[in-house]
Parts: structure tokens; sequence; C-alpha cells
């Protein structure tokens, strides 16, 4: 699987019209059916070559109709699911403020592939990975420990809690919501590997702390406060 993603992140940059012949094909498709003729094409594609050609059919359908992005990538998933990750991530690595709802569309077409499509996803938006499980989850409910699986290889730095936590569920199918909620929060600024960083306690930089002064003593005014030559003799009554 990560090999897979790594391949997908690496061709989901740098393409041009001109260099992926979907675009010609799919720009002279009626935008209402530019969805099946998607999926059509990466069901018709050969076994070895599927997965680069829903990688630029993802690409030239998205980069012609963003707004239709999730319908794109369900479309796809619901004809050929073992390519519902990769749609998913193309999509997502184009239009990442669409990423809850082709996460959603992806899962709901090939709930089976919940898990890879979670991964695949948090890969590419890391900050947001609760509103993605969750919204993987509400459409595949029976995938819970594959969808905290999948947010465990996109972000190791959750995975000790995550597995932490899916112990008291005894082998059972966890809530993912009620799971994340448990775990802290970490940072969305991106960290090694293009992954967040645990969040570390606020540092004071303000002025140095400063004590209240001590409360004033009061001296008994009978001698006037003068010490006489020698000290006190405080031996004597």
């Amino acid at each position: 699987m990560t090999v897979a993603l790594v391949a997908t992140l690496n061709l989901i940059a740098g393409d041009t019209p001109a260099s992926n012949s979907f675009f010609g094909r799919l720009s002279s498709v009626n935008p209402a059916e530019l969805p099946a003729k998607s999926a059509e094409l990466v069901f018709q594609a050969d076994s070895k070559t599927r997965s680069e050609t829903t990688i630029n059919v993802v690409k030239a359908a998205v980069g012609l109709n963003p707004a239709a992005a999730a319908a794109i990538v369900g479309t796809i998933a619901q004809s050929t699911p073992e390519m519902a990750s990769v749609a998913a991530a193309t999509a997502v690595g184009l239009v990442p403020n669409q990423a809850i709802a082709i996460a959603r569309a992806a899962a709901a077409a090939a709930p089976s592939e919940a898990g890879k499509i979670v991964e695949a996803v948090c890969r590419i938006v890391p900050n947001v990975y609760k509103e993605v499980a969750d919204g993987v989850a509400g459409v595949a409910p029976g995938e819970g420990k594959a969808i905290l699986a999948g947010v465990s290889a996109a972000i190791p730095a959750l995975q000790g809690s995550i597995n932490k936590d899916l112990v008291s569920y005894n082998g059972g199918n966890p809530a993912v919501s009620d799971v994340l909620n448990q775990i802290s929060p970490i940072a969305t600024s991106p960290g090694m590997n293009g992954l967040p960083l645990p969040v570390t306690p606020a540092v004071h930089t303000g002025p140095p702390y400063v004590a209240d002064p001590p409360s004033p003593i009061n001296v008994d005014p009978g001698n006037g406060g003068q010490v006489p030559p020698g000290g006190r003799n405080y031996s004597n009554p």
C-alpha cells in the first residue's frame, strides 16, 4: 500500500494537459457524463497500468470539472473498488478542500476499501484526519478497525495511542469517533515527511516572574526603634 501511495503522490505533481492524453479524451464529454466515462476508462485499463490510468483519468476529469471530484471518485470506486484509494488520493491532491466529501464518496462506493481510503487521504491532508475518519466511518460503519489502522499508517505518531484504546474493545468493532476523541491533539503544521508534530507545552516568553514584596513589619515605637550601644541585652527582663 505504501509503495502505491508513493507512486500516486509522485504522479499527482507536475502534470499538464499536454502530457496527459485523457484531458483530450474527456474534454468532449458532457459534464453530466464525466464521472461515468472516467469510471469506464479505469475499468477498461489493463491491470498492469490500471493504477497509473486511474491517476491520469482523475487528474484530467477533476481538472475539467473540480466540482464533480467526489462524484468522479465515487463512480470509479464503484466500478473498480481496488482503485478507490488511488482515485481518492489523486483527487484530494488536486482539491484538498473537498477531502472529506471525496473520502466519503469513495468509501460509500467501496466500503471494503475504507481503511486504504482513509490512509491515502490522510497522507495528503493529515491535519483533518479526524474529520476524514469520522466521515468514512459514517458510510462504512462496520470498518472501524480498518479505518483506525488507516489513520495509524498515515500518521505514525498516533499509532501507540490508537492501539492502546483498541485493547478495550476486545476484538469488537470500535467507534472511530470515540477512539480518536481520546487521543491527544496533534499540531497541524507539517513535521518530518509531511506528518503533523505532537503538540508541545507552551513556553513562557514574557518578562521574568517577580514575587510580591513581603508585607511590612510593624516596629514597636516604645524606644523609637533605636538600638543602644553594644546591642540589646535580651537575657534581662
